[in-house]
């Protein structure tokens, strides 16, 4: 066991070291991309409700910060259910979990779902955002998620994309160190 968790916390270490170049927006040159990555994706102030929230391990608690500041920029009124609920819901307190929805506001999908991402693309519009988990184990598919010519903007966080739909941000694609 305390070798599986050396060679996690290795792992991480070196993902972040590799992505160092990638730290805080440096290098993003479209003020609005910038403000989303250093105030939503890599902002680091303690949130009023990460007290009372908590991840399987620390990757899932990252990912669930991250999720909550996703749903407290976006304030999606509707979302479809997922594991990640609880994380959702603190940052948006009014938002309606459901099974059917008719409008993408804000949705996560694992990489490895891409008759989801085929399905869910026909609903996705200019204030549309996307969290794709998991990138890392399938770089195919994220790369065709990515060139999609609906998709203008992609975060490449390693761990999860986020994909915007926003045409008037620059089409780019950003690799982030998350």
């Amino acid at each position: 066991m305390l070798y599986l968790c050396a060679m996690i916390f290795i792992k991480r270490w070196f993902v972040w070291l590799s992505r160092i170049r990638h730290c805080k927006g440096f290098g993003i040159q479209s003020p609005t991309d910038y403000a989303f990555v250093r105030y939503v994706v890599n902002e680091h102030w303690p949130y009023y409700a990460y007290d009372n929230l908590r991840g399987n391990d620390s990757l899932d608690t990252k990912l669930g910060k991250l999720y909550f500041r996703l749903s407290n920029w976006r304030q999606p009124h509707i979302m479809l259910y997922d594991r990640w609920n609880e994380w959702w819901k603190a940052g948006c307190r009014s938002i309606r979990f459901t099974d059917e929805i008719d409008r993408v506001e804000l949705l996560r999908i694992d990489v490895e779902d891409i008759d989801v991402w085929q399905r869910m693309m026909t609903l996705c519009d200019e204030q549309s955002v996307v969290v794709v988990e998991n990138i890392y184990r399938n770089s195919e598919k994220w790369s065709d998620i990515s060139e999609c010519p609906r998709v203008w903007t992609t975060f490449d966080l390693y761990y999860c994309g986020i994909v915007l739909f926003d045409k008037r941000r620059y089409k780019k694609h950003y690799i982030i160190n998350f």
